[in-house]
C-alpha cells in the first residue's frame, strides 16, 4: 500500500463489549480474484435475472416506521416496475400491497407518504380498505362475473426492524431475521429508532445500481475522488469484514489517513468533528494524532448530560464510520449520533439509470422535541448539489458506466481493499445462478 507514514490505529479490544456491537474482524473468505463482467452492468438480459432472481427473492427496505406511526398512515415506494403500499393498520401492525387498482391497472397512490382511510382509484372509484380488501365497486351489477378473485389486493411480506420497513415480492420468502443477520446485533446498539430525518433525497442517476453498491462499499477511492476525505479519515487502515450475505468496513475518523503528512495544525474537517462533540479546539493541547481518543474520550465523559445514550457503543464507534451494505441494495455510513443511508434502486427498464435514495438521519438527544420532518424531494443528477463527497461520486459514476460498455473494457479487476465488491457478486452470483451454479460464460 502506498503511504507517506505507518499509523498504528488504536482500536477497541473486543472482549471488552460482548453485548455490543461485534468489533471482531471476521475471516477473510477465498473469493478468487477472477474478473467481475463488465456485461452484468450494461445487459438487459442479465437486469432480467436479476429481477426474477433477486429482487422478486429478497427483502426489501421500504420506508422507517416513524412516517407510518398512525392507523391509515402509508409509504409508497418503487422497486423496478412494481410500486408498493406500505399501510399502518388498525391494530398496530403493518401490511404491504402492489399500489394498483385491480380493475384497469392505475396506481393507487403517487410515490410518498400520506395518510388515508381507504385507496379510492381515481379513475373509477373502486375503493379499497386498509387491509387491501375491495370495499366499494360503482355498479357492481353491470359485471356478470362479479369482482376479481377474493375481493383485494395480494399482500406482500412486511415486517418491522431497526426502526425500518421492510417488503418482499416474494409470497414464500423466509423470516426478515434470518435474512438480516447479522445486523440486528450489529446496529441495535445505535438505536436508530431515537434518530429523525434530516434529508430525504432520490437522485437519478446514469449508472448501473450495481455501479453505486460498488462505489459505497470500498475507500480505495478516497484518494483518487475523495482526496479531502484523508484529512480526517484514515483510509489506509480499513477494517473489512464479510458475512453471509452483507458486509462492512470500519474506518478510523477524526485522524489523518497516512497517505498525506500529519498536519501540525487541527485540520478544518477535525475542528468540526471536535465542535459537534462539544468540544472547544481553541484550548486543545494535545497533538493531532491523539485527538481521535481524545475525543472518543470526550464524549464517553460528557453524552449523558447531552442527553445521549452512548452506554452500548464502543469507544471506536464514538468516532469511527461504521459502514455496512445490506444486501442487495442499502449502504449505511452509521455513527453515534447520525446515520447517512443510500438506497441503490434499479430503473425499471434501463441497466443504464439507476434511482439514489440519500436518507440523513440524526439523533435528538432525549428531552428534546423532533424536527419537522424534511420534504422529499427528487431531482436529475446534476441539477442541484448533494454535498461535495456525493457530487464526486456522482459525476464519477456516469463516466464509469460508460466504460463498462467499452469492447476493451472486461471486467472489474479488485484486489483486496475491495473485497466487499467481490463478496456482494459473490451472493449476487449465487441468487442469480445458485450456489456455485456461475460457468465461466455467464455475467
Amino acid at each position: 500500500m502506498d503511504v507517506k507514514r505507518k499509523v498504528d490505529v488504536i482500536r477497541v479490544n473486543p472482549q471488552d463489549w460482548p453485548d455490543g456491537t461485534p468489533a471482531w474482524k471476521a475471516e477473510d473468505p477465498d473469493l478468487g480474484y477472477d474478473v467481475i463482467p463488465a456485461g452484468r452492468y450494461t445487459s438487459a438480459e442479465f437486469m432480467k435475472l436479476e429481477w426474477d432472481r433477486v429482487w422478486t427473492k429478497v427483502w426489501l427496505l421500504g420506508g422507517r416506521s416513524c412516517d407510518i406511526r398512525e392507523p391509515g398512515d402509508y409509504i409508497c415506494t418503487d422497486i423496478g416496475k412494481e410500486s408498493v403500499l406500505i399501510v399502518r393498520q388498525q391494530d398496530g401492525s403493518v401490511r404491504a400491497f402492489p399500489n394498483v387498482c385491480l380493475h384497469r391497472g392505475n396506481k393507487l397512490r403517487p410515490e410518498g407518504l400520506g395518510n388515508a382511510e381507504d385507496f379510492r382509484c381515481m379513475y373509477h372509484h373502486w375503493t379499497y380498505g386498509l387491509d387491501g380488501c375491495i370495499t366499494r365497486i360503482p355498479d357492481l351489477d353491470t359485471f356478470p362475473q362479479g369482482g376479481p378473485p377474493g375481493m383485494k389486493l395480494p399482500s406482500y411480506p412486511c415486517e418491522e426492524w431497526g426502526s425500518f420497513v421492510w417488503f418482499s415480492l416474494n409470497p414464500d420468502v423466509g423470516p426478515l431475521a434470518d435474512f438480516l443477520a447479522p445486523m440486528q446485533q450489529h446496529l441495535d446498539p445505535y438505536h436508530i429508532e431515537r434518530m429523525a430525518w434530516t434529508r430525504d433525497v432520490t437522485v437519478e442517476w446514469d449508472c448501473n445500481w450495481k455501479a453505486s453498491v460498488d462505489a459505497f462499499s470500498e475507500v480505495y477511492h478516497v484518494q483518487g475522488i475523495h482526496p479531502q476525505l484523508q484529512w480526517y479519515l484514515d483510509d489506509t487502515n480499513a477494517q473489512i469484514d464479510v458475512y453471509e450475505r452483507h458486509s462492512r468496513y470500519l474506518v478510523p475518523f477524526a485522524c489523518v489517513s497516512g497517505r498525506v503528512a500529519l498536519p501540525s495544525s487541527i485540520p478544518p474537517a477535525i475542528y468540526e468533528i471536535m465542535v459537534k462533540a462539544g468540544m472547544d479546539p481553541a484550548d486543545y493541547e494535545g497533538r493531532v494524532s491523539d485527538i481521535r481518543r481524545d475525543v472518543q474520550l470526550f464524549k464517553r465523559e460528557h453524552g449523558a448530560a447531552q442527553g445521549k445514550d452512548y452506554s452500548r457503543l464502543n469507544d471506536d464507534q464514538l468516532t469511527d464510520d461504521y459502514h455496512y451494505t445490506i444486501f442487495p441494495n442499502v449502504s449505511l455510513n452509521v455513527h453515534a449520533d447520525d446515520v447517512m443511508m443510500f438506497r441503490q434502486r434499479p430503473h425499471p427498464t434501463d441497466p443504464d439509470k439507476m434511482l439514489y435514495d440519500i436518507w440523513m438521519l440524526e439523533l435528538v438527544p432525549e428531552g428534546e422535541e423532533w424536527p419537522e420532518r424534511p420534504k422529499h424531494r427528487q431531482f436529475k443528477h446534476g441539477d442541484r448539489s448533494i454535498g461535495q463527497v456525493l457530487d464526486q461520486d456522482a459525476f464519477n459514476l456516469p463516466t464509469v458506466q460508460k466504460g463498462m460498455h467499452s469492447d476493451a473494457f472486461p471486467g472489474l479487476w479488485v484486489g483486496d481493499q475491495e473485497l466487499r465488491i467481490r463478496h456482494f457478486h459473490k451472493v449476487l452470483d449465487d441468487y442469480v445462478y445458485g450456489p456455485g451454479g456461475k460457468t465461466p460464460n455467464d455475467l
